[in-house]
């Protein structure tokens, strides 16, 4: 009886540390450090990478492309192979370091539907001096102020409470004339062109609704497919 070979699956090899390059690659660096010549060594990893970048070629889109490569290339000779790079060499030190932790901010947002970007245009607008890039601001803001309050409060809203708002954020400091305010109307109409119907502007009525005649259109569809 001829013998027969028995399969070995990759859950029996070494595991790779970057699996997205494929065992070929991988084998082909561990065949790289076994090249006793170095002038072959360096031709042999020059010619792998070039691999690589054929493997992955998504890489191209990434900033230093090449240098990322070579990287790829050490990280997957766990760091053993002597070649001569364009680039310096990383170390396994490097890698192995726990990043730093971020601290998470702690700052209180005085309302939660403004939030804190909005918050901090305020106190850069306060510190602009009198003038046209000013006036712009405030008013920017202002009506980012009213279409942020649409957006989580859904119903109308008087326009004396946004420069209310605006004056308590900056401590006096902003004021608008509610006639610079954007229409109500306006935003609701840029809201209904640009949510779908999860939105919390469009009413549970119209959402069910809406669910409604998609599972209607479904089961027609389902129907006319049967016909066929």
């Amino acid at each position: 009886m001829e013998n027969i070979t028995s399969l070995e699956y990759n859950t029996e090899r070494p595991l790779m540390s970057i699996p997205e390059y494929g065992r070929n690659v991988q084998n082909m660096i561990n065949h790289c450090l076994t090249i006793a010549d170095k002038e072959e060594r360096n031709n042999c990893a020059k010619s792998i990478i070039t691999v690589m970048g054929q493997v992955n070629p998504q890489l191209k889109d990434v900033e230093d492309y090449d240098h990322k490569l070579w990287d790829h290339l050490f990280i997957m000779s766990n760091f053993e192979l002597d070649v001569e790079s364009p680039y310096p060499k990383p170390s396994a030190d490097f890698f192995e370091k726990k990043p730093e932790t971020i601290p998470y901010p702690h700052r209180k947002i005085k309302n939660g539907h403004y939030g804190i970007i909005i918050e901090d245009l305020i106190a850069a607008a306060v510190k602009l001096e009198d003038g046209e890039e000013k006036s712009f601001l405030v008013k920017r803001i202002a009506n980012l102020l009213k279409t942020s309050y649409l957006l989580w409060n859904r119903n109308t809203v008087n326009d004396e409470v946004i420069v209310k708002h605006l004056e308590q954020y900056s401590n006096g400091k902003l004021t608008i004339d509610p006639e610079e305010l954007t229409d109500t109307r306006e935003i609701l109409s840029h809201f209904k062109k640009n949510y779908n119907v999860s939105s919390p502007l469009i009413s549970p009525q119209k959402r069910n609704n809406n669910k409604g005649r998609n599972n209607n259109q479904r089961r027609n569809n389902n129907k006319n497919y049967r016909k066929r």
